[in-house]
């Protein structure tokens, strides 16, 4: 079917006739296309056919059929269309006091509650993809278009008559695209970090502390080069992981001042053309109320409308935390290795066979499954950082792409990290065994002899006994360096945990 997408000649897309099968390979609608009846719509491009059973009106058509790019996957994601409905709520209210009749202003706020509840996107009203004007322009009014034809429902008017119910008149009043959509970013980025990646961080990271505290005795060997290294405990290393998360948690919220400031009342250029007085102030205490959000007016709105450094800074917050993610699984996978050829120390939950030819084997995939979530956030950042570099002017027009990369970065995240904690992490368990017979091997606890007999006479041990063979304490004896009782004396694994 995507090939037949593709493969469509611009004179056919552009037929007005052939909406219906352009559209119906966007939202996978039914193909028996004849029993779908049209209404006309006007834009000021001219006449259109629209579905009946659908609210958009004739702009959406038109990006439809301009704009045939991935089909339904590819689709404006669900958030953003929530915060569109949150923001057209919001300026509805608030316009009241600026001359909107108060009839069409509640028709146009119960309207909004069909697009904020995803009742509306879920029925196909909003079949634009990402792939469009980098204003979001035509997304802008797809929303006002359902808006307008719903309200018009509810006030008992024919749809596509825009009265009394106006897209741009009414619904768009004081608004651009300029300034609504990245109002719409900000809104739909604010609440799924607080909704959809917070919670999945943050049980992780409880997750990995309680980890900490629970292996806080076990002693084991260390590893840095990937080489042995002196001891610390399973409980330490564990520690290291849980502040990772706690870190990655603190960089959220730290970028959360900026991403609260809207961009709403700049219009078209940031000077606010067509607005009233107030009006950008009222907008954002009210999308305040309407999501538990302390948002505000952005105090620069040349700078919200140009550029989405924000965006970026968000991006680079998700990308630090991918690149937490990536080193804590790839260490536990690692750590679980074996379970009799590899080092063995933890042992995963067993969730699933894990090979197809070879019986009884399993894989640690949640652990997989994590670090390719971790690499297609790092992925997503690029893609961010390039959309973020090209705000020319006035105006910045990646934002479609910005906004549904940093939206999937926080889903993979947050989904990942849930995903992570539930079926790994809490299950994990330290192979006491297996620690404690590397730990008697390891050559490098000569380290806690430096400084009795120094680093020389210490590293000549250890190379000796690497390559004959034999213990530390064996080889310190058979050289004349120690007794046996000044090697017991100085070389405790639990007196090297830490500064004296």
């Amino acid at each position: 079917m995507a090939t037949t997408m593709f493969k469509l000649s611009s004179t056919f897309i552009n037929s007005s006739k052939n909406y219906r099968f352009v559209v119906g390979l966007i939202n996978k609608c039914n193909f028996n296309t004849t029993n779908v009846t049209m209404r006309k719509e006007r834009d000021t491009f001219g006449e259109l056919d629209v579905p009946d059973d659908k609210l958009y009106g004739a702009q959406t058509v038109r990006s439809v059929m301009n704009f045939p790019i991935g089909g339904i996957e590819e689709r404006m994601p669900y958030p953003v269309i929530v915060a569109f409905g949150i923001l057209k709520k919001a300026a509805a209210k608030v316009n009241i006091e600026f001359g909107l009749d108060k009839k069409i202003a509640d028709a146009i706020m119960q309207a909004c509650d069909d697009v904020i509840s995803g009742k509306l996107y879920r029925e196909g009203h909003f079949p634009l993809v990402i792939w469009q004007t980098g204003s979001g322009t035509q997304s802008n009014m797809n929303t006002n278009e359902v808006i307008s034809n719903r309200a018009i429902q509810i006030l008992g008017g024919k749809l596509g008559s825009k009265d009394p119910v106006h897209p741009n008149d009414h619904v768009n009043k004081s608004q651009s695209s300029n300034d609504t959509y990245p109002t719409a970013m900000h809104i739909a980025v604010a609440m799924e970090l607080r909704d959809r990646l917070m919670p999945g961080l943050v049980a992780l990271r409880d997750t990995m502390d309680a980890k900490s505290k629970e292996f806080d005795k076990i002693i084991k060997i260390g590893r840095t080069h990937l080489m042995d290294a002196v001891p610390l405990t399973l409980g330490q290393e564990f520690s290291g992981y849980a502040t990772q998360l706690a870190y990655s948690a603190e960089r959220v919220c730290a970028v959360l001042p900026r991403l609260h400031y809207l961009a709403l009342g700049g219009t078209a250029v940031g000077t606010g053309l067509n607005t009233r007085k107030g009006f950008a102030e009222k907008c954002a205490k009210e999308i305040g109320n309407l999501t538990g959000i302390p948002f505000e007016t952005a105090p620069n709105k040349f700078e919200a409308l140009a550029c989405h450094d924000a965006m970026v800074e968000v991006s680079g917050a998700l990308n630090t935390i991918a690149v937490s993610l990536m080193k804590i699984a790839n260490d536990i996978r690692l750590l679980a290795s074996g379970p009799r050829c590899g080092l063995a120390e933890l042992m995963l939950p067993e969730n699933e066979p894990g090979s197809s030819i070879m019986p009884g084997k399993v894989n640690p995939t949640q652990c997989e499954a994590l670090t390719m979530v971790a690499a297609q956030v790092m992925g997503n950042h690029v893609a961010c950082s390039v959309g973020g570099s090209n705000g020319h002017f006035e105006l910045n027009v990646f934002k479609p792409m910005i906004v549904s990369n940093v939206l999937r970065s926080i889903r993979l995240i947050g989904d990942g990290c849930q995903a992570f904690n539930k079926n790994c992490a809490v299950g994990i368990k330290a192979n006491t065994t297996q620690i404690n017979k590397i730990m008697r091997e390891s050559l490098m606890l000569v380290t806690a002899l430096n400084p009795h007999i120094g680093y020389d006479k210490a590293a000549q041990i250890a190379k000796t006994a690497h390559k004959e063979g034999g213990t530390l304490k064996d080889t310190a004896i058979k050289l004349g360096i120690l007794t046996a009782e000044q090697f017991d004396q100085w070389v405790k694994p639990e007196d090297m945990l830490g500064p004296k």
